[in-house]
């Protein structure tokens, strides 16, 4: 440690910008210095920058917006998630002075697009206002320091189980996307795709296997290397005429790809900018205030979980493992998920790829700022965000479905009034298609176990509020009363 302070007192009095930033990011303070704080934001730059393809992939099934194409929609995304993530992640650099960077979450976005907009009919202007309440709910929460009472009212095996169901979710919907698993509706419900006769499926898995073998080896943006290389094999056998239209997508014609049908590029946001207030005027509100309730909950632990565990990876921790200031973090998350919903994307949240740039010696918001600049480097390649196919960005999905079931093992799964409230939110979740269904069944059934178990002193009033008010959901939902 001494070392590195020594080191970076001398880049701290170098003279020029380094100096600024080493003063006010305080690099002696840290033991780290201006070149390894660069080197760390590159790292997790390239973890994360998947999401500038991905995102708009997913977002893309639930908006559309009359008198534009799909290319254009997909590039508009692709500027609103870097700016949502410019935002979140300068907050974080100069407010928090933390190493962690932000963009819109996966699994929150698939929530927004298939549960919320798609399942429930909603329209897509209010799931972004439903995004926007959210953001600013998290916003006032975290202003009067309310985090240990909401922490309290969720019980802890649905805490420890949603990363995992949510893996699930994402899984199944990047192998469908990738022709993996298909549609049985006169059998299993689902089953395993003709893979050897589609040449999407097979193009799909070996770049799957791929990019977990780059993984594995430690390489760094291995996810979109990955879907980068999938992209290149389809469009090279599309040219080379095998199954004409099927690697192509809507913008190669006739098995051939030209870089002059790439859509004209689309900075022009103004469709999606705005656009949650009216969304307003469409609220039913029970139905709306689950879904901005399944927003807050997803967002703040997904966002309270990553910042506890990279700051461990980074000996943030204080002795009783609390991340010191964690609001600073927490606002700037939810600074951030209030700016998506404004600006036309989904939740905003704290990146566990960060841990990459904290493993690479990042330790203030000097990582942060790095990862901010990138990401407004990354507005010039907007345009080839729609020639990205969705068997290519979506195995993205799988690979990070993979990485969030290790959650599981934080379960107490050998206590019965635990495990049954973890293995309903996981399992609810992929086969109702629906984060929030599976969060309000661990809710539900959790003082139902605990209350069977006799252990009545572990429900609080607020939990048993939670219980029956999904329960009052379900019926309703279920009986047709909601459409």
């Amino acid at each position: 440690m001494g070392s590195s302070d020594s080191t970076a007192g001398q880049s701290g009095s170098s003279g020029g910008g380094t100096g600024w930033f080493a003063d006010y990011f305080g690099f002696e303070e840290h033991g780290t210095d201006l070149r390894t704080e660069l080197v760390a934001g590159l790292t997790t730059f390239l973890t994360m920058s998947y999401i500038v393809a991905v995102n708009p992939a997913i977002l893309a099934n639930a908006i559309s917006i009359e008198g534009y194409g799909d290319g254009q929609i997909i590039q508009m995304l692709a500027v609103v998630t870097i700016l949502a993530s410019v935002v979140a992640t300068l907050v974080m650099a100069f407010y928090a002075n933390r190493p962690f960077a932000q963009a819109p979450g996966l699994g929150l976005n698939a929530f927004f697009a298939f549960t919320v907009v798609i399942g429930l009919g909603i329209p897509w202007q209010t799931a972004l206002a439903a995004v926007f309440v959210e953001g600013v709910l998290f916003i006032v929460l975290t202003a009067i320091g309310a985090r240990e009472y909401v922490v309290g009212l969720i019980p802890e095996p649905v805490k420890f189980s949603v990363g995992t169901g949510i893996g699930l979710f994402l899984g199944i919907i990047g192998l469908q996307a990738m022709g993996v698993v298909v549609a049985d509706p006169e059998g299993t419900m689902i089953t395993l795709g003709p893979l050897a006769q589609n040449p999407v499926a097979i193009v799909s898995v070996l770049g799957l296997f791929l990019t977990v073998g780059l993984y594995a080896r430690g390489v760094k943006g291995s996810i979109i290397i990955g879907i980068a290389l999938t992209t290149v094999a389809g469009f090279v056998l599309s040219f080379l005429g095998y199954a004409p239209g099927a690697l192509s997508g809507e913008f190669i014609q006739e098995g051939a790809f030209l870089a002059s049908e790439l859509p004209q590029a689309t900075y022009d946001i103004t469709p999606l900018v705005g656009a949650f207030v009216s969304g307003f005027a469409n609220v039913e509100a029970f139905t709306f205030a689950l879904v901005v309730f399944t927003f807050f909950f997803v967002d703040f632990f997904d966002t309270a979980g990553t910042l506890v565990g990279v700051g461990q990876a980074g000996d943030f921790l204080d002795e009783e493992g609390e991340l010191p200031d964690i609001d600073r973090p927490l606002m700037a998350d939810a600074i951030g998920t209030t700016a998506g919903g404004i600006l036309g994307t989904s939740t905003v949240t704290t990146y566990i790829e960060s841990a990459t740039g904290v493993e690479e010696g990042g330790r203030t918001g000097m990582t942060a700022l790095t990862v901010a600049v990138l990401f407004l480097v990354s507005l010039v390649f907007v345009p080839l965000a729609a020639a990205i196919p969705q068997y290519a960005s979506h195995l993205a999905l799988v690979v990070v479905a993979i990485l969030m079931l290790r959650n599981v093992v934080d379960v107490q799964w050998n206590d019965v009034t635990h495990a049954v409230p973890a293995g309903l939110t996981i399992m609810v979740m992929p086969f109702t298609y629906s984060i929030a269904y599976g969060i309000a069944a661990g809710i539900l059934s959790y003082p139902v176990v605990k209350t069977a178990a006799g252990e009545f002193d572990d429900i609080s009033a607020g939990q048993w509020v939670l219980a029956a008010a999904f329960l009052v959901y379900f019926v309703v939902r279920t009986s047709g009363v909601v459409g």
